[in-house]
């Protein structure tokens, strides 16, 4: 006898039960839905990559949290960490076969070996989306509408931060720090998590005690959207195209709604961790949950296409719903989605009509019910305990209701089981499809 393996799963992984994943995939035909009444298109990439192609630009933390391995061949290959960097690499291979400006969304599983936490997990689904191939101002906007849609599709009101990364490094370059400009952005990045005391601190060994504090007067710029802007622009040097940029994504917001919104916030701490950002960056916050941290963040990366392209560089803007993390929060709110319940099924009464039975359920089927057919019978001429236990089984399983066929199922009466009412009631197939119509 082989030798007993104990069945577990990797810390950071998991296993989905039926029920759970019927609601993440309902979330994400939501998402998709969405994402195609924007004129969004889809596409795939594969997870494994050429170590190379994921680290060529990822910086940060990327390299110590990366599955990196030799496969059979002894090339360098790695999982991907996320969708972004994947994208770019596809941008430049099928340059020549989009056409631009290309809106894309990407659903799919990424992998990090980092700590697990509460909706942080070491394989997780991230939902991309991005539109690649125009520096526009109103492609940030677009990227910040489709967020807020998304969320509001989902019954989640959410507060969307944004912020300039270019507008950030023209400060620092204003007070002489630009060299240290990719450290001070992963200071201040780590902010929320690690204090104010503390990013002080870091900041003061860095670039010394009177720049970390008017780095910190920087990013703690308090007010409404214009006042903070207002301050970040005189800190700055000045009127740029930076600060401009971020005044024509507000207009933008005030022209859409009509009036004054709170739930886009200039905030000068958003930096997001990664290099490749340039531009506009943003994090979205659940109002009624914001300690779960930022369900969707994003940026303009305006040069990232370019590291794997010998032509011009391709600017873009997206930005990535962390799937799990937002599942996690849908859950504590209360507002997770029931799985669907199946409508209907066949009780086998003679395991000899299995075929008649898949013809009975096809009816159903093709009214646009959903209707299995179970597959064990009862004993010959029929026998109520075995019936009951087809009625668990479809309680069980969520179904509401169980038809009962006699012996010519597709021209006799047959007996309808609601399964919530233990009612039974006799009605042709028409007159089943009706009734279960009214109820689903």
């Amino acid at each position: 006898m082989a030798a007993y393996i104990e069945p577990k799963v990797l810390k950071g992984f998991r296993d989905f039960l039926p029920d759970m994943e019927i609601t993440r995939k309902s979330l994400i035909e939501n998402m998709e839905n969405t994402f195609r009444l924007f004129g969004f298109l889809p596409i795939d990439t594969p997870a494994l990559e050429y170590a190379e192609i994921l680290l060529g630009k990822g910086g940060g933390e990327t390299e110590k949290q990366i599955y990196r391995f030799k496969d059979n061949g002894e090339r360098d290959v790695a999982l991907r960490f996320d969708l972004t960097v994947p994208f770019a690499r596809f941008t430049a291979l099928h340059r020549e076969e989009l056409i631009f400006p290309f809106k894309r969304y990407h659903i799919a599983k990424v992998w990090r070996g980092e700590n697990t936490q509460r909706g942080r997990y070491r394989e997780f689904t991230q939902c991309d989306f991005d539109i690649i191939g125009s520096e526009s101002a109103a492609c940030d906007f677009e990227i910040i509408l489709l967020i807020r849609t998304i969320m509001k599709n989902l019954g989640v009101d959410v507060n969307i931060h944004v912020n300039h990364r270019g507008l950030f490094n023209r400060f620092l370059s204003h007070i002489g720090q630009s060299e240290k400009s990719v450290e001070a952005l992963r200071v201040v990045d780590k902010l929320a998590k690690t204090g104010a005391d503390e990013t002080c601190k870091n900041l003061t060994e860095l670039t010394g005690e009177e720049n970390a504090r008017k780095i910190l007067e920087y990013t703690g710029a308090k007010g409404s959207f214009t006042e903070i802007l207002d301050k970040m622009t005189e800190l700055s040097g000045g009127p740029s195209p930076e600060s401009q940029r971020l005044f024509e994504l507000r207009q933008y917001m005030l022209d859409y709604i009509c009036d004054d919104t709170d739930n886009l916030i200039l905030d000068p701490s958003i930096t997001r961790g990664l290099d490749y950002y340039t531009g506009v960056v943003f994090e979205t916050f659940m109002k009624e949950m914001p300690d779960i941290g930022s369900v969707c963040s994003g940026g303009r990366y305006d040069n990232l296409a370019g590291l794997y392209s010998k032509d011009a560089s391709i600017s873009g803007v997206g930005t990535s719903i962390g799937l799990d993390r937002l599942i996690a929060a849908l859950e504590s709110l209360g507002k997770l989605p029931a799985a669907n319940k199946r409508a209907a099924a066949i009780a086998c009464v003679n395991q000899d009509r299995a075929g008649l039975y898949q013809a009975l359920a096809q009816k159903l089927r093709l009214s646009g019910i959903q209707c299995e057919a179970f597959t064990d019978s009862c004993p010959s001429g029929g026998n109520e305990k075995q019936l009951v236990k087809q009625f668990i089984l479809a309680e069980k399983k969520g179904i509401r209701y169980v038809l009962i066929p006699g012996s010519n199922p597709l021209t006799d009466k047959i007996t309808l089981r609601d399964i919530a009412s233990r009612k039974n009631s006799e009605f042709t197939i028409d007159e089943i499809i009706k009734e279960i119509k009214k109820s689903v």
